[in-house]
């Protein structure tokens, strides 16, 4: 069995997902194949995962390559993790930082690309998120040809879009990977309830998910939550730009809708919390939640610390092999504890059997009543040998949640796939006539014409034919 992983240069997912590997008995013999445009990364990564083999005791064949046919070419599993970015820049975060400082020159609060119910930053580029779509449908349609019966795991943000335009263009299986859903041990944690007595489901789309159904010890555990909310909600304190689950804009979110919002849909609100970082603060807690111009750049500094650390630790490693991974970095180099991802007990219910239950962006196809059948959403699924069998919602999502917070995230989705495909930069006007922040056609006009101009954006210049118009 081959497993691919691209984009594996990221600074610990791939070592993560090697580490599950590697304490997956079952699994011992697979192939994995690291590939990375990034030669000097996708070294360091190679040098660290073999490393990180040899102290968990595990023989896995570990390859890695700059080729995307050969990471694709008979491969089982494929997980796209990519955070595609022009040549010349550092990383996509330097992409969409700059675009991000042009957005709010023009009056753009943190950029064109937050939207109102898409807030979560990075997760989206000039709107249609054309970089990262084009390099999830290339790999798709290679797979096609040279992979026909593998999976296409998709990771890599936009989940929602990329999930839901691969399986309309293409004929390779996909499935979508977020771990926001672990938002609800959050939840069971802060009430101190035994996990093993609870029973819950999620359902929604990615970035967009709600606990619709929440029992423990066979009663209902909403009635604990309100309790809680009552008596010790004034009590929170965020302990992290990340931590804003149980904050007060879930609590607000969850008064207006009626269910509790699950792990990045509490960043993925309205406006109403998310004007300016003052308002994020009130609404996130002290550090305002992750998405503002404090936090978002601190984040991307530790991630480009971590890169260094680890090109660094690569090279170490091959002047003295006995230095220890998992005592210089526990964090990343974990001894018998998994990451908490699912991606391998995906591959191990698929392959062996080893049935489980995980939260994945599927095809809608009844699951969820009141939206399209052909929709990709974010529900409890039972993976097995036989495949991949949604669990039954008990109950649905109510009409708030649907009509108010799902049809418009749809629509946008809908408006984004359609500039991709179409190259109609109306779309993409449309979206910033409908945004609060504009004041005028003359500001749409200015913001675009700076974005696209930026030399790295040449191409989606042209598929947008912004010359011509």
């Amino acid at each position: 069995m081959k497993i691919s992983i691209i984009g594996a240069g990221s600074v610990r997912f791939a070592l993560q997902l090697i580490g599950d590997i590697a304490q997956s008995e079952e699994l011992y013999d697979c192939d994995i194949c690291l590939m990375d445009i990034n030669e000097t990364r996708l070294n360091a990564i190679y040098s660290l995962a073999n490393k990180y083999c040899l102290e968990l005791n595990s023989n896995l064949k570990i390859e890695k390559t700059t080729n995307l046919d050969e990471a694709i070419k008979a491969a089982d599993f494929i997980i796209n993790t990519a955070y595609p970015y022009p040549e010349g820049l550092e990383d996509g975060y330097q992409r969409w930082e700059i675009v991000t400082e042009i957005g709010e020159k023009h009056g753009y609060y943190r950029g064109i690309d937050s939207q109102e119910f898409d807030m979560v930053s990075t997760y989206s580029y000039i709107i249609c998120s054309y970089p990262d779509i084009k390099l999830a449908l290339e790999i798709a349609k290679k797979m096609e040809e040279m992979a026909p019966s593998a999976w296409l795991m998709q990771t890599a943000n936009p989940v929602f879009e990329i999930t839901q335009i691969v399986k309309e263009l293409t004929q390779s299986k996909i499935v979508g990977f977020c771990h926001g859903s672990s938002g609800v041990n959050e939840i069971f944690r802060r009430l101190n309830l035994n996990i093993n007595l609870v029973e819950w489901q999620v359902a929604g789309v990615n970035h967009g998910i709600w606990l619709n159904k929440f029992n423990y010890n066979g009663q209902n555990g909403y009635k604990l939550l309100d309790k809680w909310i009552e008596e010790k909600s004034h009590f929170w304190e965020s302990q992290g730009p990340w931590d804003v689950q149980l904050s007060p804009a879930a609590i607000d979110l969850y008064k207006f809708y009626g269910m509790m919002p699950i792990g990045d849909t509490v960043r993925n609100g309205s406006w109403k919390y998310n004007y300016n970082l003052e308002t994020k603060k009130r609404w996130y807690g002290k550090f305002g939640g992750i998405d503002n111009e404090v936090e978002r750049p601190k984040f991307h500094q530790t991630l480009r610390n971590s890169r260094k650390r680890m090109i660094e630790l690569s090279k170490a490693i091959e002047k003295d092999p006995h230095i220890k991974l998992m005592e210089v970095w526990p964090e990343v180099f974990k001894k018998s504890e998994t990451s908490g991802e699912q991606h391998i007990p995906f591959i191990n219910a698929l392959i062996n059997d080893k049935s489980t239950r995980l939260i994945l962006n599927v095809e809608n196809k009844g699951i969820i009543q009141g939206i399209p059948e052909d929709i990709v959403v974010e529900v409890p699924v039972i993976v097995d040998k036989n495949g991949l069998h949604p669990q039954t919602l008990n109950p649905n999502l109510n009409s708030r949640i649907i009509e108010y917070f799902l049809g418009p995230k749809i629509m946008r989705m809908r408006m984004a796939l359609e500039a991709y495909i179409t190259g109609d930069l109306m779309i993409l006007e449309e979206f910033l006539v409908r945004d609060p922040r504009t004041k005028s056609s003359q500001q749409i006009k200015d913001v675009l014409d700076e974005i696209m101009n930026l030399s790295f954006n040449q191409e989606i210049r042209d598929h947008f034919k912004y010359y011509q118009d």
